[in-house]
């Protein structure tokens, strides 16, 4: 079954592996592991946006860069890119007085909607038999009605990042999994990635 998988990867991020030992991640073994044996992954996608450096965490963005550049050593991974905005605000203030205060907002836009289309536009293409969404946000669920009500032929399966689907998700999937803390486990990225005519890719020493 040609299986392409669809990966929101700040979900994944916040969801599974934010703060634990797990993020140099290889997702072409995560899930080769975790879907059954009739699953061919003919792609990964891969839908995030870069970092950009702050004071709060200046090398975030390093790091990232080095999981990126890590993901890009995989034959049938492809990464999507939204974009971050960083604005002021005026919000209320949790502990006043001031009642009001001015904040830095940074928003990530573009992936969830890029997921989307892409899902809708592999499936006019006739790019897969089954496509397997890995995330749990339920702005995703339009799209995969619209995939099973127009495309009655394609399975939808869904990876969640830890703790069940929520039911919007789940009520158009044909397959439902959780990752665990096992299968992060032993689906990482050796700490050292060899490559030809081009500098090797080292896992940061932070993580």
């Amino acid at each position: 079954m040609r299986t392409t998988i669809y990966v929101d990867g700040f979900n994944l991020y916040y969801g599974c592996l934010k703060n634990t030992d797990f993020r140099w991640l290889n997702l072409q073994v995560l899930f080769s592991n975790i879907l059954a044996r009739h699953h061919s992954i003919d792609r990964i996608c891969y839908f995030t946006a870069i970092l950009r450096k702050s004071e709060h965490d200046p090398r975030a963005h390093l790091r990232q860069k080095a999981y990126l550049n890590a993901l890009q050593t995989l034959p049938n991974l492809e990464i999507h890119y939204g974009k971050f905005l960083r604005h002021q605000v005026r919000m209320p203030n949790a502990n006043p007085p001031p009642k009001i205060v001015e904040v830095i907002k940074m928003e990530e836009k573009g992936s969830d909607v890029n997921l989307s289309f892409h899902l809708l536009n592999d499936a006019w293409k006739d790019r897969y038999d089954c496509a397997v969404l890995v995330t749990n946000d339920s702005d995703m669920a339009e799209a995969m009605r619209l995939v099973k009500k127009g495309f009655y032929n394609k399975k939808l399966g869904l990876i969640t990042p830890r703790g069940r689907p929520t039911a919007g998700l789940k009520r158009y999937a044909d397959f439902a999994k959780t990752i665990g803390d096992g299968d992060l486990a032993v689906a990482q990225f050796p700490n050292r990635i060899k490559r030809i005519a081009v500098s090797d890719i080292y896992k940061p020493q932070s993580w």
